[in-house]
């Protein structure tokens, strides 16, 4: 296990073990002895953003239809003798799989066999098995899986935001494709990306749980098969310092309308620091949180329920957006008064006893997610994929100060960068 380094947090006194396997994976353990449950992902840095790229051996980058990294996952789940699911039942381990705009990842939880659950998880994902016959068959699942996704109001309210954030950036195209995109896929097609991003140096297996890091080793030596590093370049076509509308809306069947309020960034090319990521973060719970000055004005004039307004901060490779959402009678109003929020702010600065309080707010939000293994596990994948550390991320939020903090306002809550998009009734 000489592979798996420890590290520690001073300030939490929390620790995991990480370490590259032989493979060629990156390899994390979070024991947490005093849980009863294990939750582990294995993810590859795939996502519906990876439509073009090119590999060091290729003197052409690679086009592949909208939707493919979602369908390889829906396929990876069918083994030549059965199913993965199948397996996991007889382990009693309820697994899932799920795909972004920049990942995609299959998981198990358990609270017992979990290193029988481990080595089936490993098994499988580098086992793929496609036929056109099975291929031609998910095209139909998937296509009704698009057609569903089409009239979801929370589904459609953020791609309508995307689609008029970004002109080129494929972040703005449905995980899932389109039914064209996807009738384009071939058995061919899914190996060429899965042995192009399933590739172990391009992977990450994190566990939080009840779990010994010498026996990961071990099942990690059993299991894992040697891959050649590969190099990948993503390619994206350079996208416009502008938005594409300001406005855009669509009529569902909803009782309220609903709303999103993004604020496009530039200068995505280079992904945000943990130090950034943490200012942000803390920058969003000042600014609305259920704690905000603006929170409580909102929710007196009766312009938002207390249960659906919140806010994200969106980013991943070459995008990056602030997203404010929620119900509304009056999403205009809504999206009127967080910018006049955002300008008083940028004018008089934040009132020390909110900065505080958001600060206090920020680093007890991440420090009690500790306590639960999924949010653990989910957050070292994310982490590894994007170049940060967990425990970095907690320094980080309790370093920042109110300077750090405006300067990220001025970055990322442009007003001539915003665009609002609304689903109303029918």
């Amino acid at each position: 296990m000489n592979w798996l380094k420890k590290v520690t947090s001073d300030r939490t006194g929390d620790y995991y073990f990480t370490g590259k396997h032989s493979s060629g994976l990156t390899v994390t353990v979070y024991p947490k002895e005093k849980n009863n449950s294990t939750y582990a992902v294995f993810g590859t840095k795939y996502g519906s953003i990876d439509n073009c790229f090119k590999i060091q051996e290729e003197s052409e980058p690679q086009r592949v239809p909208a939707g493919i990294a979602h369908y390889l996952e829906h396929k990876m789940f069918e083994c030549k003798d059965g199913d993965a699911f199948e397996r996991f039942a007889r382990t009693g381990a309820s697994a899932n799989a799920y795909t972004s705009f920049d990942m995609t990842c299959y998981l198990f939880s358990c609270t017992k066999k979990v290193y029988e659950s481990l080595e089936i998880l490993l098994d499988f994902v580098q086992s793929p098995y496609f036929t056109e016959q099975t291929v031609q068959k998910e095209q139909g699942i998937i296509g009704q899986e698009i057609k569903m996704y089409d009239d979801d109001p929370q589904w459609r309210v953020l791609f309508n935001l995307l689609g008029a954030l970004y002109q080129n950036h494929p972040v703005k195209l449905d995980i899932a494709g389109t039914v064209n995109s996807i009738a384009k896929i071939t058995p061919d097609l899914l190996y060429q990306c899965y042995n192009t991003f399933y590739n172990l140096n391009n992977m990450v297996l994190c566990i939080a749980g009840n779990i010994q890091p010498d026996k990961v080793a071990e099942i990690c030596d059993k299991m894992l098969k040697p891959s050649k590093s590969v190099q990948i370049d993503r390619i994206f076509e350079k996208e416009p310092n502008h938005i594409v509308k300001a406005r855009v809306e669509q009529k569902l069947s909803v009782a309220v309308p609903l709303f999103e309020l993004g604020f496009k960034e530039l200068n995505t090319e280079k992904r945000a620091s943990t130090k950034q990521i943490a200012q942000t973060e803390i920058l969003l719970e000042a600014l609305s949180s259920n704690a905000s000055p603006l929170f409580r004005r909102l929710l007196d004039a009766d312009l938002i329920n207390e249960a659906s307004f919140g806010n994200e901060y969106f980013e991943g490779p070459g995008y990056a957006s602030v997203i404010f959402s929620g119900e509304s009678k009056d999403p205009e109003r809504v999206a009127q008064e967080i910018k006049k929020e955002i300008e008083s702010i940028r004018r008089n600065g934040f009132d020390r006893q909110i900065f505080e309080r958001a600060q206090k707010a920020v680093y007890g939000k991440n420090i009690a997610s500790l306590n639960h293994v999924s949010s653990i596990a989910n957050s070292l994948v994310s982490l590894a994929f994007s170049g940060r550390e967990l425990f970095e991320y907690f320094d980080a939020v309790a370093d920042a100060d109110e300077n750090s903090v405006m300067a990220r306002l001025e970055d990322q809550l442009r007003p001539e960068l915003s665009s609002l998009s609304v689903v109303l009734p029918k």
